[in-house]
């Protein structure tokens, strides 16, 4: 199996620019209410992953008093916490499994760094419930729905 087919493509994964500031971020992530989030640069290369977390420790330790003086901070030179490192479209899902063991989306990129896409935890699971049940359905939002063999 390639993990192409986990795939959800760049055009349809909410990401911030590595110029965005911190309220630019804040502001994208609550909108899609994510506790992370892809960053790349303006070519599209890869950067890293943002969290709340990383966030929220930059507003403590710069004491920011106003929502508006985070306009100001570069999410450049935010200190990240979390290093998710991104997958090559190439990995073997036995990997992408263990990548997807410790963050909530595994970011996926090309031979040059660009970022494709991520593989989202959730469908890793769908696929091993799949594996693992064969005779069982499941909805879009992972429910098992009935037996497919009846009895």
């Amino acid at each position: 199996m390639n993990i192409l087919h986990f795939l959800t493509p760049k055009s349809e994964v909410a990401y911030l620019y590595d110029d965005f500031s911190l309220r630019q971020a804040l502001e994208k992530m609550e909108y899609h209410q994510y506790s992370a989030i892809p960053v790349i640069t303006r070519e599209g290369e890869y950067v890293g992953v943002i969290t709340e977390g990383d966030l929220l420790w930059d507003i403590k330790n710069h004491n920011f008093q106003n929502l508006r003086q985070t306009e100001e901070q570069p999410l450049s030179e935010i200190h990240r916490r979390t290093h998710a490192t991104a997958v090559r479209i190439n990995t073997s899902i036995e990997d992408l499994v263990v990548s997807a063991m410790s963050q909530n989306f595994v970011p996926v990129v090309d031979d040059r760094n660009m970022f494709i896409g991520i593989v989202k935890r959730k469908e890793i699971i769908r696929y091993c419930y799949q594996l693992a049940f064969p005779d069982r359905l499941i909805d879009e939002n992972g429910i098992s729905v009935k037996d497919t063999v009846s009895r």
